[in-house]
């Protein structure tokens, strides 16, 4: 433990000013995520380093983790303690990392009361911190206002599936109703119906990113932006493909700023769209791909255009 202000003696430390915000950074860390509790108003009432990261007499709050210039071999040996940790305690955790360190910290947290942060500058830290101890004064049920703007986009884009879902629906009980029902005159009918639009191909999918893509090439970056979707679209040609895909692959399929990325890799998550999945052979490393559900939703949304494109022609 790095001897600063009450360490050592428990009751020395104010928790008057908030929620408890323990900072665990290594002495010779970037000071971004310990000048954004200074800028919030928060002291740091335990500072722990990366050989003693736990604080056992301390029930924290916010736990803020720097992990940059931190041995990988550390971090895979220490992380997942303090992220357990943190979870015991029910505390928010603030990660600020490296991009090269991405794949090792989502292998052990990704989502959930967890804001992962890549190469933040102090603003983003303080935004980050702020929301966490938000999160930890706010019962839980309570709407989270630092994801309203994020969480309008990705509701409707859970509005968009559940939407084609009812259409396909539709479509097959209107089916089912010819088959059951055939005209008592007239030519015979497929009892098969129609028959089925073929599957895409991963170039076809891949053919859909390319042309995302070169709209920017157009109009310029920052106009487009729809990380949800064009990490759907990006895993379900791995799928077609029977590729894997890494987080920190697809926070650049995203095409949004790393943190953003994972802020949405994190929700889509929770909401059950994304797996992930751990690689046996490294454990630095976690793939990401279609849940159950969401690889029927593309399945069904890509049959539905294609129908509509058929109808039209």
């Amino acid at each position: 433990m790095n001897d600063t202000e009450g360490a050592g003696d428990p009751g020395n430390y104010s928790y008057d000013a908030g929620p408890t915000t323990v900072l665990v950074a290594a002495a010779d860390a970037p000071d971004r995520l310990a000048v954004a509790i200074g800028i919030i108003g928060r002291r740091v009432p335990i500072r722990l380093d990366w050989e003693h990261p736990r604080a056992p007499f301390a029930v924290p709050q916010v736990v803020a983790i720097e992990v940059a210039d931190v041995d990988d071999a550390i971090l895979r040996a220490t992380l997942p303690d303090i992220v357990d940790w943190a979870a015991d305690c029910a505390a928010a955790v603030v990660i600020a990392m490296t991009p090269d360190q991405i794949d090792l910290v989502a292998s052990v947290s990704l989502g959930g009361v967890t804001e992962l942060l890549v190469d933040p500058d102090i603003a983003a830290c303080v935004a980050a911190l702020t929301i966490a101890a938000e999160r930890a004064r706010v019962p839980a049920g309570v709407a989270d206002v630092g994801r309203e703007g994020d969480s309008a986009r990705f509701e409707r884009l859970n509005a968009e599936v559940a939407r084609i879902a009812d259409v396909l629906a539709r479509l097959a009980r209107d089916e089912k109703d010819r088959d059951e029902h055939p005209p008592i005159v007239g030519d015979r009918t497929n009892t098969y119906g129609a028959p089925p639009m073929p599957t895409p191909t991963a170039g076809d999918i891949r053919r859909m990113i390319r042309a995302r893509r070169a709209r920017d090439q157009f109009f310029g970056p920052g106009y487009f932006e729809d990380p949800g979707w064009d990490m759907l679209l990006d895993l379900y040609a791995a799928e077609l493909e029977g590729a894997q895909v890494s987080v920190s692959s697809l926070c650049i399929a995203a095409a949004v700023a790393p943190t953003t990325a994972l802020r949405w890799i994190g929700r889509m998550s929770d909401a059950g769209w994304l797996d992930r999945r751990p690689d046996p052979l490294d454990r630095r490393r976690a793939y990401m791909a279609l849940s159950i559900r969401a690889s029927e939703s593309m399945h069904g949304y890509m049959a539905a255009v294609r129908r509509a494109e058929s109808a039209a022609n």
